[in-house]
């Protein structure tokens, strides 16, 4: 896995955007962390902690509607803009920002 200095962080190369299918998650390993890549219908790209931290369901394998994404655990929403839940009280998702080089490399970035 290929990686590069960002700012002080480290940008790590996790596949291209394709390796994704519109509307749904896949989970990469970044160093020693699961992360897991969303990338919606609109073309937006997201990456998440990779477990609920409800109950540690894969949130890669979750519904995704938009920007919302529901545990396929329990059911629980969340927005994947912020990583704030939706109608819970479950903790926030760690976000990690994440980006589309021009050949359609995704770069997670983790400190």
């Amino acid at each position: 896995m290929l990686k590069r200095s960002v700012m002080g962080d480290k940008e790590w190369w996790v596949g291209r955007v394709s390796d994704v299918p519109a509307g749904e998650g896949r989970t990469f390993r970044v160093g020693d962390e699961a992360v897991a890549v969303f990338h919606t219908r609109s073309g937006q790209v997201f990456a998440t902690q990779a477990r609920c931290p409800h109950k540690g369901g894969p949130l890669a394998d979750g519904i995704l509607g938009g920007s919302t994404l529901v545990c396929p655990l329990h059911g629980f929403k969340f927005d994947l803009a912020s990583g704030q839940p939706i109608g819970n009280e479950c903790e926030p998702l760690s976000m990690f920002p994440v980006s589309v080089g021009e050949a359609g490399e995704l770069f997670v970035q983790m400190e």
